[in-house]
């Protein structure tokens, strides 16, 4: 899996770059605007251990972004599969804070809570998880007709019965959910740092900008592909653990 995922993103990323230097050499770009591979490789060697340091702060952020999005989720998506009153109440709730675009936002935040770890951890929640919820609330209020009604006529379901039984019908999903939803979180984080907050692979990815950098944004967007990719990767084989534990 872990192979996988990192030979498909550097695939990608090794295809985008040599259109990147295609143009450049078609269009006979200065090394200024388009950076040629001996740059490239000299700054890659100049910041390596600092963007190294800068990824795993934004992946932290990301993780723990990414854990609080799926309790979130799995809370609402729990409360609001059944139609009841209440239920409803805490999808339009949910649904209602999500229409807030997170630029806007934003700004209210960093003012109130200031540029650091917490408003970072914020903003890729709230990126993060509106799509877990929407996956979580769809695969909850799906009932499994089949095996719920041999415990609804025996009169042994219960709630936890139930969201189990959906939630291991589903696994595949799920999974597929939630290791989606780590790039989402990574995002966030990245969004949140390029913004206002004074560390983390975006904060770098912002002065990278400011200085018309285009070697540094090149090789944090490796890094961020490369990490992203492992942490994937991870997800999807605990997935299988996770589910292959379930069925023994």
């Amino acid at each position: 899996m872990l192979h996988r995922r990192i030979s498909q993103f550097l695939i990608i990323y090794f295809t985008g770059l040599a259109i990147l230097l295609s143009i450049k050499y078609v269009l006979n770009l200065s090394d200024y605007v388009i950076p040629c591979p001996a740059d490239i490789g000299t700054t890659f060697l100049q910041v390596f251990p600092m963007y190294s340091s800068d990824v795993m702060d934004t992946l932290s952020v990301a993780v723990i972004s990414q854990v609080l999005s799926i309790c979130l989720a799995f809370l609402v998506g729990i409360i609001g599969r059944r139609t009841t009153w209440f239920g409803s109440f805490v999808k339009v709730a949910a649904y209602n804070i999500q229409a807030y675009p997170i630029v806007a936002l934003a700004p209210i935040i960093f003012i109130l809570l200031g540029d650091g770890f917490l408003p970072r951890l914020l903003i890729a929640t709230m990126i993060c998880y509106f799509p877990l919820l929407l996956s979580v609330l769809g695969i909850m209020s799906q009932p499994i007709t089949d095996i719920e009604h041999f415990y609804r006529v025996t009169g042994r379901m219960r709630w936890q019965l139930e969201v189990k039984i959906r939630a291991y019908e589903n696994m595949n999903k799920l999974t597929t959910v939630i290791v989606g939803s780590a790039t989402l979180a990574m995002a966030g984080a990245i969004v949140g740092e390029f913004i206002a907050a004074d560390s983390g692979i975006g904060y770098s990815i912002r002065i990278a900008l400011y200085q018309s950098d285009l070697s540094r944004i090149l090789i944090a967007l490796f890094m961020i592909g490369i990490s992203i990719s492992l942490y994937q990767g991870l997800l999807e084989w605990s997935g299988y653990l996770a589910k292959k534990k379930w069925t023994d």
